[in-house]
């Protein structure tokens, strides 16, 4: 008997991301950019519960404000959800619910990972069987994160950042992440790097010349060295970020001031991550950021993808 058929209802669970490393490159004629990116699961998930229903609907908890999140089709749960009915001519419907943890609009892959959930849960919910491989292939059609949060753990991310590559990364790597109570559009942000590329020319190697991950990352990413991977924290979307919310350079800079070894704006932004030598530090660095009257988290990485809890 499956666990779906014992309680009518599967349960998944899905990490949020941070970029260790992202290069973006030119637009292309369809409007997307290039990706080189280095993404880790962290401790901060998603929750999504499947039950049997005649039709389509979601529910969210976890915010304050629940309109931000869309109930309707251009939610990626929702849509996830649809596409694998779709694909496996599935003939019944869903109720999902949805208990948020990730910021919306926060940069680290919120509505990325319900959709990881969903096609897992459903999956899961309907006995569709799909293998790993079929999952993927669904997962890439919703969206570049999507596939990275069915996955987890830390891997390179290239093409629109859905062509994955496992990376090894020993140990543990612990982060401090200060959040937002306003979010920040991805479109917005990779249409002002586009402006700021067009007015000012080449920032550095910005656009960067090849989109290859630099090595010193992966080196410091399999050596499990968190003073390492701080000298090669990286994010070409980071000064379009700053240019729409200046107030995130203030923040990092109070993370490095209070003990931390580095920040980076999380993907898109807003949230900011910055990366500890070790959780007590890292303990100290969320106290002094709360004192200052910011919402600091504790998370650490890597962790496992999309997966079903008992």
């Amino acid at each position: 008997m499956s666990l779906a058929s014992s309680t009518g209802s599967v349960h998944v669970r899905a990490p949020g991301k941070i970029n260790v490393y992202l290069g973006v490159g030119g637009r292309d004629d369809d409007g997307y950019h290039a990706l080189a990116t280095v993404f880790q699961a962290v401790s901060l998930y998603e929750d999504v519960i499947a039950r049997h229903d005649d039709g389509f609907s979601l529910t969210v908890s976890g915010v304050e404000d629940v309109a931000s999140v869309p109930l309707d089709d251009r939610n990626l749960a929702m849509r996830a959800a649809k596409l694998l009915a779709a694909a496996t001519e599935y003939p019944g419907g869903v109720a999902l619910e949805i208990r948020k943890s990730v910021p919306v609009a926060g940069g680290m892959g919120g509505g990325s990972a319900d959709a990881a959930a969903a096609l897992v849960a459903c999956d899961a919910l309907w006995g569709t069987g799909l293998s790993p491989a079929r999952l993927h292939d669904l997962a890439a059609r919703l969206g570049a994160d999507v596939p990275f949060a069915l996955h987890g753990g830390t891997a390179v991310g290239t093409g629109r950042g859905d062509h994955l590559n496992p990376a090894l990364a020993r140990g543990r790597f612990d982060w401090i992440l200060v959040t937002s109570d306003q979010g920040l559009s991805t479109p917005v942000v990779y249409q002002r790097l586009d402006l700021l590329r067009e007015e000012h020319g080449a920032l550095a190697d910005d656009p960067p010349m090849s989109l290859d991950v630099p090595i010193p990352v992966l080196q410091a990413l399999r050596a499990g060295d968190p003073v390492q991977l701080a000298e090669g924290l990286e994010n070409d979307l980071q000064t379009a970020a700053v240019y729409e919310r200046p107030d995130l350079e203030d923040v990092i800079r109070q993370g490095v001031a209070a003990g931390a070894l580095q920040g980076i704006v999380s993907g898109s932004g807003p949230t900011v991550a910055l990366l500890c030598p070790d959780p007590e530090t890292a303990q100290d660095v969320q106290t002094s950021l709360r004192e200052a009257g910011l919402d600091p988290l504790h998370v650490h990485g890597p962790v496992a993808g999309a997966r079903i809890l008992a």
